[in-house]
């Protein structure tokens, strides 16, 4: 029988499992995950509260949803998942609203009971048509939104969760929140939505689950492993892997306190998020993670207020900031890893990308199909990249 080739993958969030998943099903590799840390599913790790049996999303909340029924489909043969709607709130200098920004939040803001086709014009009035194509993300918020909307929503949002002035981001960022003419208060747009029943980290350790899928957790993927295998495939920062050669691309990195001044409350907030808009307020939001199970009953509650701030030293890297100046050192490091013969960058830190769940996965799948259709594994694709 033909030798197996052996597959390195350097971290076991869903990036790495579904490859790894793919790769061993196949039969014609065997796969050995690394993570530094001592459990998988990277920060959706999820874990029952030891004082109230809540599953806490360690990393931040996390709510699955995608209109890819590929990927839907794929999800749910590793875990069942229970239907959830995220239903954000915000706190903002004029009171509490519901987001996206819908017909609801701008009658209420504006003391109004307007039908959709009156908002619509409305908003229209308000928003600065001056700016035929917007440079950043305040001039998007203020052509379609206006300055009302924008500085009651937006603008101090922005500032703490970038740690930069809004004028300083793309206006793509923008245009991940929509503002609906209805009363749909859908934080998302996705044809499917839901969170797996037992947590996601149960659904990653079906992923791996395989005989042909080795991991190997509190262990670091070393660069130097890369000529063990006849391929790697790296979800760590791409910088990192050059051993920050150039310097130090910059992301965002968070900070979570849990709120302790709740004692014997049952319920906190009644919410699962509710996002804090005003500056002066030091965090961004609250979790109340019961509430992203809403078919479980606990006594007791488990809440965090959550700091964004940059990442530095060994914080742990969320969010690809991707100013100006970074843009410009990453393409010195796409540079370096379209040279490498044996390794192709994944997931959010390996490309470095702001990418949802169901996007890792879905590129993910298009990846190991591509892989698989092409034995030569030097002729594997460098990155990973989205087919939408």
């Amino acid at each position: 029988m033909r030798h197996k080739k052996e597959i390195g993958i350097a971290g076991a969030g869903f990036a790495g499992a579904v490859l790894a998943r793919e790769l061993a099903e196949s039969g014609k590799y065997e796969v050995v995950v690394f993570d530094e840390r001592r459990h998988v599913a990277g920060n959706c790790h999820t874990a029952r509260d030891a004082e109230t049996g809540v599953m806490v999303h360690a990393y931040g909340p996390h709510i699955f949803h995608t209109s890819r029924e590929d990927v839907w489909s794929y999800v749910n043969k590793f875990a069942r998942f229970r239907p959830f709607t995220n239903r954000v709130k915000a706190v903002t200098a004029r009171g509490l609203f519901t987001l996206p920004v819908n017909l609801l939040t701008i009658n209420q803001f504006f003391g109004k009971s307007m039908r959709p086709w009156e908002a619509r014009e409305f908003i229209a009035s308000l928003g600065d048509r001056s700016m035929e194509s917007p440079r950043n993300f305040e001039e998007q918020a203020l052509k379609f939104l206006g300055r009302e909307l924008y500085e009651n929503f937006f603008y101090g949002y922005t500032k703490k969760q970038w740690g930069v002035e809004p004028s300083c981001l793309p206006a793509s960022i923008l245009q991940r929140l929509p503002v609906r003419f209805n009363y749909d208060d859908n934080y998302y747009a996705s044809r499917y939505q839901g969170i797996p029943e037992q947590g996601y980290t149960a659904l990653v350790e079906n992923l791996l689950d395989h005989p042909g899928i080795h991991v190997r957790l509190g262990e670091r993927f070393d660069p130097a492993y890369t000529n063990e295998f006849s391929h790697v495939f790296y979800s760590g920062p791409m910088d990192g892997f050059f051993q920050y050669e150039f310097g130090k691309l910059q992301y965002r990195s968070l900070n979570f306190e849990r709120i302790s001044e709740k004692e014997s409350v049952d319920d906190f907030q009644g919410n699962a998020v509710i996002n804090y808009c005003e500056e002066s307020v030091p965090y961004t939001r609250i979790t109340e993670h019961k509430h992203f199970a809403p078919w479980e009953e606990h006594k007791g509650t488990v809440c965090f207020r959550e700091f964004s701030k940059l990442a530095q030293g060994d914080d742990t890297p969320y969010y690809p900031l991707r100013l100006e100046s970074d843009k410009d050192l990453l393409l010195r490091y796409e540079e370096r890893a379209e040279s490498q013969n044996r390794v192709t960058f994944i997931g959010r830190l390996g490309t470095y990308r702001y990418l949802d769940m169901h996007v890792v996965i879905g590129e993910s799948i298009d990846l190991a199909a591509a892989c698989l259709a092409n034995e030569t594994c030097a002729q594997w694709p460098r990155f990973s990249r989205s087919r939408t």
